[in-house]
Protein backbone atom coordinates (compact mmCIF):
# COMPACT_ATOMS: atom_id res chain seq x y z
CA UNK A 1 0.00 0.00 0.00
CA UNK A 2 1.27 3.47 -1.34
CA UNK A 3 1.78 6.26 1.52
CA UNK A 4 -0.95 8.27 -0.11
CA UNK A 5 -3.49 4.98 0.57
CA UNK A 6 -2.42 4.88 3.76
CA UNK A 7 -2.84 8.45 4.74
CA UNK A 8 -6.38 8.30 2.93
CA UNK A 9 -7.18 5.33 5.49
CA UNK A 10 -5.94 6.87 8.63
CA UNK A 11 -8.82 9.76 7.44
CA UNK A 12 -11.36 7.91 6.40
CA UNK A 13 -14.31 7.16 9.11
CA UNK A 14 -14.75 3.26 9.99
CA UNK A 15 -18.33 1.94 9.54
CA UNK A 16 -18.69 0.35 13.04
CA UNK A 17 -19.34 -3.18 13.33
CA UNK A 18 -20.29 -3.58 16.72
CA UNK A 19 -21.39 -0.98 18.91
CA UNK A 20 -20.77 -2.35 22.77
CA UNK A 21 -18.00 -2.68 24.20
CA UNK A 22 -15.00 -5.38 22.79
CA UNK A 23 -16.33 -9.17 22.86
CA UNK A 24 -15.81 -12.47 22.10
CA UNK A 25 -17.92 -15.06 20.82
CA UNK A 26 -16.98 -18.56 20.34
CA UNK A 27 -16.11 -19.74 16.60
CA UNK A 28 -16.22 -23.16 14.61
CA UNK A 29 -13.60 -25.38 15.65
CA UNK A 30 -10.42 -25.83 13.57
CA UNK A 31 -8.93 -29.18 12.42
CA UNK A 32 -7.49 -29.33 15.86
CA UNK A 33 -11.02 -29.64 17.06
CA UNK A 34 -10.62 -26.60 19.87
CA UNK A 35 -12.28 -23.71 20.64
CA UNK A 36 -11.48 -20.15 20.08
CA UNK A 37 -12.32 -16.79 21.34
CA UNK A 38 -12.88 -13.99 18.56
CA UNK A 39 -11.35 -10.59 20.38
CA UNK A 40 -13.07 -7.86 17.88
CA UNK A 41 -12.22 -4.69 17.92
CA UNK A 42 -11.52 -1.19 15.73
CA UNK A 43 -7.75 -1.22 17.00
CA UNK A 44 -5.78 -3.11 19.65
CA UNK A 45 -2.36 -2.08 21.19
CA UNK A 46 0.47 -4.30 22.62
CA UNK A 47 3.76 -3.47 23.81
CA UNK A 48 6.95 -4.88 25.37
CA UNK A 49 6.85 -8.55 23.48
CA UNK A 50 10.60 -8.73 24.34
CA UNK A 51 10.92 -11.62 21.53
CA UNK A 52 14.32 -12.98 21.52
CA UNK A 53 14.18 -12.77 25.57
CA UNK A 54 13.59 -16.03 27.66
CA UNK A 55 10.68 -14.45 29.53
CA UNK A 56 8.82 -13.22 26.29
CA UNK A 57 5.52 -15.06 26.68
CA UNK A 58 5.40 -16.11 22.85
CA UNK A 59 2.88 -19.07 23.33
CA UNK A 60 0.21 -17.19 24.75
CA UNK A 61 0.49 -14.13 22.39
CA UNK A 62 0.76 -16.56 19.74
CA UNK A 63 -2.96 -17.62 20.59
CA UNK A 64 -3.75 -13.93 21.11
CA UNK A 65 -2.69 -13.00 17.83
CA UNK A 66 -4.48 -16.11 16.54
CA UNK A 67 -7.96 -15.33 18.32
CA UNK A 68 -7.98 -11.46 17.45
CA UNK A 69 -9.67 -9.45 14.30
CA UNK A 70 -9.09 -5.70 14.17
CA UNK A 71 -8.54 -2.80 11.70
CA UNK A 72 -5.21 -1.38 13.34
CA UNK A 73 -2.59 -2.69 15.40
CA UNK A 74 0.13 -0.86 17.14
CA UNK A 75 2.86 -2.52 18.40
CA UNK A 76 4.12 0.02 20.89
CA UNK A 77 7.91 -0.29 21.56
CA UNK A 78 10.25 -2.90 22.69
CA UNK A 79 9.09 -5.59 20.26
CA UNK A 80 12.07 -7.63 19.72
CA UNK A 81 14.48 -7.22 22.36
CA UNK A 82 17.81 -6.46 21.29
CA UNK A 83 19.52 -5.91 24.26
CA UNK A 84 18.80 -9.44 25.55
CA UNK A 85 20.29 -10.86 21.78
CA UNK A 86 23.09 -9.02 22.05
CA UNK A 87 24.07 -10.28 25.58
CA UNK A 88 22.98 -13.69 24.17
CA UNK A 89 21.38 -15.02 20.64
CA UNK A 90 18.06 -17.15 21.19
CA UNK A 91 15.26 -17.27 18.81
CA UNK A 92 12.90 -19.78 19.54
CA UNK A 93 10.63 -20.87 16.61
CA UNK A 94 7.45 -19.21 18.41
CA UNK A 95 9.59 -16.00 18.39
CA UNK A 96 9.75 -16.56 15.13
CA UNK A 97 6.31 -17.87 14.25
CA UNK A 98 5.29 -14.54 16.05
CA UNK A 99 6.80 -12.19 13.59
CA UNK A 100 5.37 -14.62 10.59
CA UNK A 101 1.77 -13.78 12.31
CA UNK A 102 2.75 -9.75 12.54
CA UNK A 103 3.58 -10.19 8.60
CA UNK A 104 0.43 -11.85 7.67
CA UNK A 105 -2.03 -9.73 9.57
CA UNK A 106 -0.30 -6.72 7.90
CA UNK A 107 -0.81 -8.74 4.39
CA UNK A 108 -4.01 -9.75 5.25
CA UNK A 109 -6.04 -6.08 5.69
CA UNK A 110 -4.91 -5.32 9.16
CA UNK A 111 -3.19 -1.99 9.38
CA UNK A 112 0.54 -2.55 12.02
CA UNK A 113 1.60 0.25 12.91
CA UNK A 114 5.16 -0.27 15.11
CA UNK A 115 6.40 2.50 17.35
CA UNK A 116 10.22 1.31 18.39
CA UNK A 117 10.96 1.28 22.08
CA UNK A 118 14.51 1.11 23.99
CA UNK A 119 15.05 -2.30 23.41
CA UNK A 120 14.64 -2.07 19.91
CA UNK A 121 15.98 1.81 19.56
CA UNK A 122 17.95 1.04 15.97
CA UNK A 123 14.38 0.73 14.40
CA UNK A 124 13.77 4.52 14.53
CA UNK A 125 15.97 5.22 12.25
CA UNK A 126 13.69 3.49 9.73
CA UNK A 127 10.81 6.00 10.98
CA UNK A 128 8.74 6.95 8.04
CA UNK A 129 9.81 3.37 6.20
CA UNK A 130 8.17 0.33 5.51
CA UNK A 131 9.25 -3.15 7.54
CA UNK A 132 7.72 -5.45 4.51
CA UNK A 133 4.15 -4.56 5.11
CA UNK A 134 4.68 -2.88 8.42
CA UNK A 135 4.74 0.79 9.01
CA UNK A 136 7.95 2.47 11.06
CA UNK A 137 6.37 5.63 12.66
CA UNK A 138 8.62 6.88 16.00
CA UNK A 139 5.30 8.89 17.48
CA UNK A 140 1.94 8.60 16.37
CA UNK A 141 -1.61 10.73 16.99
CA UNK A 142 -4.72 8.34 16.98
CA UNK A 143 -8.17 9.54 17.23
CA UNK A 144 -10.82 6.86 19.14
CA UNK A 145 -13.99 6.57 17.21
CA UNK A 146 -15.62 8.46 20.22
CA UNK A 147 -12.81 11.48 18.76
CA UNK A 148 -10.35 11.76 21.81
CA UNK A 149 -7.12 12.34 20.70
CA UNK A 150 -4.51 10.20 22.05
CA UNK A 151 -0.31 10.67 21.84
CA UNK A 152 0.86 7.14 20.98
CA UNK A 153 4.88 6.47 22.33
CA UNK A 154 6.52 3.88 23.90
CA UNK A 155 7.45 5.73 26.66
CA UNK A 156 11.18 5.70 27.36
CA UNK A 157 11.36 9.14 27.21
CA UNK A 158 9.53 10.10 30.44
CA UNK A 159 13.30 7.88 32.36
CA UNK A 160 14.13 11.03 32.42
CA UNK A 161 11.45 12.12 35.07
CA UNK A 162 12.37 9.32 37.64
CA UNK A 163 15.55 10.16 39.37
CA UNK A 164 17.76 6.97 40.00
CA UNK A 165 21.14 7.15 40.64
CA UNK A 166 23.09 4.26 38.88
CA UNK A 167 23.38 1.83 41.68
CA UNK A 168 19.75 2.14 42.03
CA UNK A 169 19.01 0.98 38.49
CA UNK A 170 21.81 -1.63 38.83
CA UNK A 171 20.25 -3.21 41.56
CA UNK A 172 16.78 -2.47 40.21
CA UNK A 173 17.73 -4.67 37.55
CA UNK A 174 19.36 -7.24 39.38
CA UNK A 175 15.65 -7.27 41.55
CA UNK A 176 13.95 -7.38 38.21
CA UNK A 177 15.68 -10.45 37.04
CA UNK A 178 15.06 -12.05 40.32
CA UNK A 179 10.97 -11.39 39.90
CA UNK A 180 11.47 -12.58 36.67
CA UNK A 181 13.00 -15.89 37.38
CA UNK A 182 10.64 -16.66 40.54
CA UNK A 183 7.34 -15.46 38.21
CA UNK A 184 8.70 -17.98 35.53
CA UNK A 185 9.01 -20.70 38.46
CA UNK A 186 5.81 -20.34 40.50
CA UNK A 187 3.65 -20.08 37.17
CA UNK A 188 5.42 -23.75 36.24
CA UNK A 189 4.29 -25.04 39.52
CA UNK A 190 1.22 -23.00 38.91
CA UNK A 191 0.88 -25.28 34.99
CA UNK A 192 1.84 -28.23 37.20
CA UNK A 193 -1.02 -27.96 39.36
CA UNK A 194 -3.56 -26.96 36.71
CA UNK A 195 -4.06 -23.69 37.85
CA UNK A 196 -3.74 -20.67 35.15
CA UNK A 197 -1.14 -17.96 34.84
CA UNK A 198 -0.46 -15.49 37.69
CA UNK A 199 2.09 -12.45 37.66
CA UNK A 200 3.33 -13.34 40.53
CA UNK A 201 6.26 -10.59 39.66
CA UNK A 202 3.52 -7.79 39.26
CA UNK A 203 2.10 -8.17 42.51
CA UNK A 204 5.71 -8.38 44.18
CA UNK A 205 6.01 -4.88 42.21
CA UNK A 206 2.60 -3.68 43.58
CA UNK A 207 3.97 -3.86 47.18
CA UNK A 208 7.43 -2.45 46.83
CA UNK A 209 7.17 1.10 47.63
CA UNK A 210 10.32 2.37 45.67
CA UNK A 211 8.09 0.43 41.99
CA UNK A 212 5.04 1.80 43.40
CA UNK A 213 6.70 5.51 43.28
CA UNK A 214 8.33 4.86 40.44
CA UNK A 215 5.65 3.40 38.33
CA UNK A 216 3.19 6.72 39.89
CA UNK A 217 6.03 9.27 38.25
CA UNK A 218 5.96 7.63 35.13
CA UNK A 219 2.50 8.03 35.05
CA UNK A 220 2.25 11.29 36.31
CA UNK A 221 5.39 12.43 33.13
CA UNK A 222 3.32 10.40 30.38
CA UNK A 223 0.25 12.55 31.33
CA UNK A 224 1.79 15.48 31.64
CA UNK A 225 3.88 14.73 28.23
CA UNK A 226 0.13 14.50 26.54
CA UNK A 227 -1.33 17.49 28.18
CA UNK A 228 1.60 20.15 27.10
CA UNK A 229 0.88 18.51 23.36
CA UNK A 230 -2.90 18.86 23.39
CA UNK A 231 -4.18 15.55 23.80
CA UNK A 232 -7.04 14.19 25.00
CA UNK A 233 -4.51 11.80 26.47
CA UNK A 234 -1.62 8.89 26.22
CA UNK A 235 -1.26 5.42 24.88
CA UNK A 236 1.97 3.98 26.00
CA UNK A 237 4.04 1.07 26.95
CA UNK A 238 7.81 0.29 28.65
CA UNK A 239 7.01 0.38 32.38
CA UNK A 240 5.11 -3.25 32.32
CA UNK A 241 2.28 -2.18 34.23
CA UNK A 242 -1.06 -2.13 32.25
CA UNK A 243 -3.77 0.61 33.72
CA UNK A 244 -6.46 2.64 32.53
CA UNK A 245 -6.94 5.88 34.83
CA UNK A 246 -7.50 9.76 34.54
CA UNK A 247 -6.74 12.73 36.13
CA UNK A 248 -7.65 15.92 35.41
CA UNK A 249 -9.19 15.56 32.14
CA UNK A 250 -6.42 13.66 30.81
CA UNK A 251 -6.65 9.59 29.99
CA UNK A 252 -3.82 7.64 30.89
CA UNK A 253 -3.40 4.55 28.85
CA UNK A 254 -0.29 1.72 29.76
CA UNK A 255 -0.81 -1.58 27.50
CA UNK A 256 1.33 -3.57 29.61
CA UNK A 257 3.39 -6.34 28.38
CA UNK A 258 3.86 -9.88 27.47
CA UNK A 259 6.72 -11.02 30.11
CA UNK A 260 4.73 -10.66 33.01
CA UNK A 261 1.37 -9.17 32.48
CA UNK A 262 0.33 -11.19 29.27
CA UNK A 263 -1.86 -7.78 28.34
CA UNK A 264 -3.45 -5.62 25.03
CA UNK A 265 -5.02 -2.48 25.07
CA UNK A 266 -8.26 -2.74 22.88
CA UNK A 267 -11.07 -0.09 21.62
CA UNK A 268 -14.25 -0.90 20.10
CA UNK A 269 -16.05 0.63 17.78
CA UNK A 270 -17.63 3.54 19.97
CA UNK A 271 -14.21 4.30 21.61
CA UNK A 272 -14.91 2.48 24.19
CA UNK A 273 -11.06 1.24 25.93
CA UNK A 274 -10.35 -1.87 27.68
CA UNK A 275 -7.17 -3.80 28.95
CA UNK A 276 -7.48 -7.65 28.72
CA UNK A 277 -5.35 -9.81 29.80
CA UNK A 278 -4.80 -13.39 28.23
CA UNK A 279 -2.87 -16.12 28.78
CA UNK A 280 -4.67 -20.17 30.01
CA UNK A 281 -8.01 -17.38 29.94
CA UNK A 282 -8.94 -14.48 28.57
CA UNK A 283 -10.44 -12.22 31.06
CA UNK A 284 -11.16 -7.72 30.53
CA UNK A 285 -9.01 -6.29 33.36
CA UNK A 286 -12.33 -4.94 34.98
CA UNK A 287 -14.12 -8.18 35.58
CA UNK A 288 -13.17 -10.53 37.73
CA UNK A 289 -14.87 -13.77 36.02
CA UNK A 290 -12.71 -14.95 33.10
CA UNK A 291 -14.48 -14.64 29.72
CA UNK A 292 -17.02 -17.41 28.84
CA UNK A 293 -14.86 -19.46 25.96
CA UNK A 294 -13.11 -22.74 26.49
CA UNK A 295 -9.56 -22.71 27.48
CA UNK A 296 -7.26 -21.82 24.69
CA UNK A 297 -5.12 -24.80 23.01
Amino acid sequence: MTSTARESLSATPVTPVISSPPTTQAVKPTAKATQRAVIKGRTIWISDLHLGYRDCKAEYLLQFLDCVQCDTLYLVGDIIDMWALKRKFRWPQKHYQVMLKLYDMANNGTRVIYVPGNHDEPMRRFAGHLFGPIEIIEEHEYTCANGKRYLIMHGDAMDAHINLSHITRVFGDIGYDLLLFINRWANRWRKWRGRPYFSLAGMIKDNIKGAKDAIETYQKAAADEARRRGFDGVICGHIHYPALTESNGIRYCNTGDWIENCTALVEDYSGHMRLLHFSEQAQWRDQEKPLAVKQFA
